[in-house]
C-alpha cells in the first residue's frame, strides 16, 4: 500500500507538472495573442514571429503518420522533413535574440515529431516575448550568428524577417499543401486573418 501511494506522489510531483508544462507549449499558438498596443520595431517583428506561430500550430495539429511521411515525389522532403526544418529555423530565429546560445538546445537531434512541434511552438513563442518588449535601440544587438566565434559580426536582423522567419512561413505553407493532398485537411474553421478559429 505504501508503495503504492509513493508511486502516486511521484507521479504527482513529476509527471503532472511535466504535462501541464507541454500543454502550455502546444496551446500557446492555438490562438494569435491580442496585439501590442504601439508599434514599434520590436512589436511589429513580435506579431510577424506571432502569425508564423498560429499558423504552425494549425499546420502541424492533427497530423498522423501518413502525412508526415507524405512527398509530393520522390525528389521533395516528406513533411516530417519539412518540419524538422522548420524546427532548425525555429532554433535560429530564438538563438538571434536570446541573451546566452545554451537557452537554445539546437544542438540536440531531435527525431520525434511532438517533441519537435512543441520545441518550435516554444522557439517562437521565446523570441516573440523577447521582441516584444525590446527597446528600438536593442534590435541592433540582434544579429544572426553574431555569437559564434567563426562568424564574425553576423548578419543583422533584417536577415532574420527575410531569411529564417519568411523561410519558416514558407515551409509552414508547404505542411498545409502537403496534409491536403494526403487526404488530411487542416482545420477549414482556422481563421489566419483574425488569428483565430471561426465559431
Amino acid at each position: 500500500m505504501k508503495s503504492i501511494l509513493f508511486t502516486l506522489l511521484l507521479c504527482i510531483l513529476f509527471i503532472v507538472p511535466a504535462m501541464a508544462q507541454e500543454s502550455q507549449v502546444i496551446l500557446t499558438y492555438r490562438e494569435i495573442p491580442a496585439y501590442p498596443a504601439k508599434y514599434r520595431a520590436g512589436t511589429v517583428a513580435a506579431r510577424v514571429i506571432d502569425g508564423l506561430g498560429f499558423r504552425y500550430y494549425w499546420a502541424t495539429e492533427g497530423l498522423k503518420d501518413a502525412d508526415l511521411n507524405f512527398r509530393p515525389n520522390e525528389k521533395a522532403r516528406t513533411s516530417l522533413e519539412t518540419i524538422r526544418h522548420i524546427y532548425e529555423l525555429s532554433n535560429v530565429i530564438a538563438r538571434t535574440v536570446i541573451e546566452e546560445d545554451e537557452s537554445i538546445a539546437n544542438d540536440i537531434p531531435i527525431t520525434e515529431f511532438t517533441e519537435m512541434r512543441n520545441r518550435t511552438l516554444q522557439n517562437l513563442k521565446t523570441a516573440s516575448d523577447i521582441l516584444r518588449v525590446a527597446r528600438d535601440k536593442e534590435m541592433k544587438n540582434f544579429n544572426i550568428g553574431s555569437r559564434n566565434a567563426n562568424s564574425g559580426a553576423g548578419f543583422p536582423f533584417w536577415n532574420l524577417l527575410n531569411g529564417p522567419i519568411a523561410d519558416a512561413l514558407w515551409h509552414t505553407g508547404q505542411v498545409v499543401s502537403f496534409r491536403r493532398s494526403s487526404g488530411n485537411p487542416i482545420n477549414p474553421k482556422v481563421n489566419v486573418f483574425i488569428g483565430n478559429l471561426r465559431e
